[in-house]
Parts: C-alpha cells; structure tokens; sequence
C-alpha cells in the first residue's frame, strides 16, 4: 500500500510538471471556449474528449507497467526489495530533474500536430491530443518523474495496481485542460499564461523535492533511518549545487 501511495503522489507532481510542456502550454491556448468557438465548436464538448482520451493514454501507459508488474509478480520479490529500489529510482530522478548528471528534462522533444486542428472534428483532435498527453512518454517528458511512475506501479507487482496508477496519471494530465475554462477573452489567455510563466521554476524544484521525499520515506520503510539519512545528504548536496541555477526560469521550448 505505501508503495502505491508513493506512487500516485509521485504520479500527481509529474502530471503538474508536465502542464509546462510546449504541448502542455499549448492545449491551453487551443482548447478554450475562446478558441472553439472561432471553430464553431463547443468547449465543453472538446475538453471532455481531452479528458476521456487522456484518461485512455493513462490506461495505455497502466496497461504496459501492468504486464511488467504481472511478470515482477511471478518473481515475488519482497517488501524490502521492492521499497530499496523505489528508494533508489526516486532518488535518481530527482537528481536528473535537478540537472545533476549535466543533463535534465525536457526530454524526448515531440509536439503534437496542431494540423489536426482544422483537418479533423472536435472529438478527434480533443480524444487524439489527450491520448498522447496522457500516455506521458508521447510528447515532451518534463520530468523523470513521468518514467518513476511507470516504474514505481511496476514494483507494485500488482497489475490491477499498476492500471490505476496509470489512469490516475492520464486523467491528472488531462484534467489541467480545465485551467483554460475561463479564457474567453486573449486578455484572459495572457494573464493564465503569465501566471504559469511565474510557476514553472517552483513548481519544477517543488517536483524534486516530492521525488526526494518519495525516495526518504520508502528508504525508511526498507532500510531504517540511517539509510534514509544518506539519502537525504545525497540528494541534499547534489540538489544544492544546482539550485541556484535551476531557479532561474528556462522556456520549456529550449
């Protein structure tokens, strides 16, 4: 049960860190009332299909780490062994989101096409946008912690576990098409944008230090506190050479 409660909150930050996507920042602009009513559409209509469809790219990624987590099962690793590498892919990806090993997020640079738009109906281009924003590793990956949640619903060794998790991140991306609900105006388009601009750094660190502290606590619940406490000074360290840098805003179009 810890393991997939570390998993969902790991799953909830990475879906938030992924809104700073290019497609992320994008859906924002295109799916608004503003927006489909110029295309004779209706907002709520569309946003609806982003949902279902990101909700089925999230059950795409739970099918793949279910089957993984089917045949972790057959090996029935225990609670400690399960836990010690969640501890350490926790870790990790907190340490690549802070840049530590030279390079960090974005990774896998893909754009959705938005040729869909004036090619293909509302529930197609809305259902097909949200699928791929929804399956995580589609489009721009933001942070690690899109791969630690596919890989933490695998230590479940739970399919049925692992589905969820991955329908909890689908439906967690796409629900943030939400934000643009009261964009009727490109005033009110400049001001949502504005003030995510002002967040992607925060919100961005506030990530790693989920990452840190999923790695802390599942570290205590397989190793004890003295294990944990070195996983604290590690990432601790590595984050800190860092952080003066990461805080500085970088376009996620970089």
């Amino acid at each position: 049960m810890l393991l997939v409660l570390l998993a969902l909150v790991v799953a909830a930050a990475a879906a938030t860190r992924s809104t700073w996507s290019p497609c992320g920042l994008s859906m924002l602009s295109t799916i608004t009332p503003m927006a489909e009513r110029s295309r004779g559409h209706r907002y709520g209509v569309t946003a609806t299909w982003f949902i279902v469809g990101a909700g089925l790219g999230g059950l795409t990624l739970g099918g793949g780490a279910a089957l993984l987590a089917l045949g972790l099962s057959a090996l029935d690793p225990s609670t400690t062994v399960t836990l010690g590498v969640a501890a350490v892919l926790a870790a990790l990806a907190a340490l690549v989101d802070a840049g530590t090993f030279g390079a960090r997020p974005p990774f896998f640079r893909r754009q959705v096409d938005d040729a869909w738009l004036a090619r293909y109906r509302a529930w197609v281009y809305g259902g097909g946008f949200g699928w791929q924003i929804g399956v995580g590793l589609a489009t721009y990956i933001m942070t690690a912690g899109v791969v630690l949640t596919a890989l933490l619903a695998v230590l479940t060794a739970s399919p049925a576990q692992a589905l969820g998790i991955g329908v909890a991140f689908g439906l967690a991306r796409g629900l943030v098409v939400l934000l643009g609900a009261r964009i009727t105006s490109p005033g009110a388009l400049g001001a949502v944008h504005e003030r995510l601009d002002a967040l992607e750094a925060p919100v961005r660190w506030g990530v790693v230090g989920v990452q840190v502290v999923a790695a802390v606590v599942a570290a205590i619940a397989a190793w004890g506190t003295l294990a944990a406490a070195g996983v604290i000074v590690v990432c601790t360290v590595a984050v800190a050479v860092r952080l003066p840098v990461g805080l500085r805003h970088e376009p996620a179009t970089s």
